[in-house]
C-alpha cells in the first residue's frame, strides 16, 4: 500500500482548521500543522509560528505533498495592515513556500463574504470574488487572497489550486459564533434585526471537515475539474436568521432574543460603531459592525449542485442532528426542530 503524501494543515488551533487535521489523522494521512500555538491534534506535528514568517513556512512545508490553509486573521474589525499582512501575505508566502518544495495540491480555504457586496444571495452559486467591494477588511483580504491563490493554479509547475468557501461553520466548541451568541443572549444583548426572516445557509463543522478533504482529494484524482476554481461549501438547508439563533440559545439553555432592531438602524449604527473601533479599539469584537448587520438582515442561501458535483461530496449532519449534538455539548437534550425546514433547500 503507497503512502499517503504528508499533508499541512495551518490555522489547525481553530475549530474548523482542528476538525480538517483530526479527519485526517483518522483516515490515515501523515498530518503537520502550522499555528502560532500548539494544535492539540493528536497524531499531528506542529511547526510553531505564523504564516507571515518565510523560514517558519518553508520548514513547514518542506516534504509535504500538499497545503490545506485556513490561518487567517478573522476580526469583524482591526487594524487595516494587519489583515493584509494576515490574509494576503500570508497567502502569498505560502503559495511560494509551496511550489519551491514541490508541493503538488492546495486548498485555500477562503469565505462566501469574499463575494458578498451587501444585498442578498438567493440560490447564487461561487461568484467571482471582488477584493474591492467586499464588505469590510477581513472579506477584502480574503477576496484578494483567493484570487490570488487560483491565480496560481498550476503556473510554472507549482501545485493545482481550489478554493473552498464554507460558509457559517458551526458545532460545539465554537467560540467565533455559537459561544458569543449564547453570552450575548445569556446578558440580554442579542437582538433581531428586522424579523429575523432572512434565510441563510450554515455549515456544520463536521461535514466542513469532510468537504474540505473532499477538495483536496479530487485535485489528486480531477485536477482538471476543480482547479483553479472555488466552491461553496454549506449544509444545503436553510433556515431564518431567527430560527438558528433560537436553535443555538435552546442547545445551550438560554433564552432565545426576542427584542428587535430595525435592520437599517442597526446597519447605521455598525457604522459608527466601526468607526470609534478605529479610533479606539475594545477588548473583544465590536458589538455591531455595518458588515455583520448586513450578515443578519439579508438572505444568503447557495446553489450546491456543482459543489456536490464537482467535489463527490454530500453533509452527513444535518441541521437538526447538529443542533442536537450542540445541545449534548452542553449537558441538555435535543431542542426541538426549527420551523423553518420548508424552506428552500438544495440538493
Amino acid at each position: 500500500m503507497t503512502a499517503r503524501p504528508t499533508v499541512l494543515v495551518t490555522g489547525a488551533s481553530g475549530l474548523l482548521g482542528g476538525a480538517v487535521a483530526r479527519a485526517l489523522v483518522a483516515r490515515g494521512d501523515d498530518v503537520r500543522t502550522l499555528q502560532r500555538r500548539p494544535s492539540g491534534v493528536r497524531g499531528a506535528a506542529d511547526v510553531l509560528g505564523t504564516v507571515t514568517d518565510p523560514d517558519v513556512v518553508a520548514r513547514a512545508v518542506d516534504g509535504v505533498g500538499a497545503v490545506v490553509h485556513l490561518a487567517a486573521k478573522v476580526s469583524l474589525a482591526g487594524d487595516p495592515a494587519e489583515f493584509r499582512e494576515v490574509n494576503v501575505g500570508g497567502t502569498r508566502a505560502l503559495l511560494d513556500a509551496a511550489e519551491r518544495a514541490g508541493v503538488a495540491r492546495f486548498v485555500q480555504v477562503s469565505s462566501p463574504s469574499v463575494a458578498h457586496l451587501g444585498a442578498s444571495l438567493v440560490g447564487v452559486p461561487a461568484t467571482p470574488a471582488d477584493p474591492e467591494r467586499a464588505r469590510g477588511e477581513y472579506a477584502r483580504t480574503k477576496a484578494a487572497a483567493e484570487v490570488l491563490a487560483l491565480g496560481r493554479d498550476g503556473v510554472g509547475g507549482g501545485p493545482r489550486v481550489v478554493a473552498v468557501r464554507p460558509h457559517i461553520v458551526w458545532g460545539p466548541g465554537d467560540t467565533q459564533l455559537v459561544e458569543r451568541v449564547v453570552d450575548r443572549a445569556r446578558h440580554g444583548r442579542l437582538p433581531l434585526l428586522g424579523h429575523g426572516a432572512a434565510l441563510i445557509d450554515t455549515l456544520y463543522v463536521d461535514n466542513a471537515a469532510d468537504g474540505i478533504l473532499a477538495a483536496l482529494d479530487r485535485l489528486d484524482d480531477a485536477p482538471d475539474v476543480v482547479g483553479g476554481r472555488a466552491y461553496v461549501l454549506t449544509n444545503g438547508e436553510p433556515r431564518t436568521v431567527a430560527d438558528l439563533l433560537a436553535g443555538i440559545c435552546r442547545a445551550a439553555g438560554v433564552t432565545p432574543p426576542a427584542w428587535r432592531v430595525p435592520a437599517g438602524l442597526a446597519r447605521s449604527a455598525g457604522g459608527l460603531v466601526e468607526a470609534l473601533w478605529r479610533v479606539r479599539p475594545g477588548a473583544d469584537e465590536p458589538p455591531m459592525t455595518r458588515f455583520l448587520a448586513e450578515q443578519l438582515s439579508t438572505a444568503h442561501w447557495f446553489d450546491q449542485r456543482a459543489t456536490r458535483r464537482d467535489l463527490r461530496w454530500t453533509p452527513a449532519v444535518g441541521v437538526d442532528e447538529g443542533m442536537a449534538r450542540l445541545a449534548a455539548h452542553y449537558g441538555g437534550t435535543a431542542p426541538p426542530a426549527a420551523s423553518a425546514r420548508s424552506g428552500p433547500h438544495e440538493p
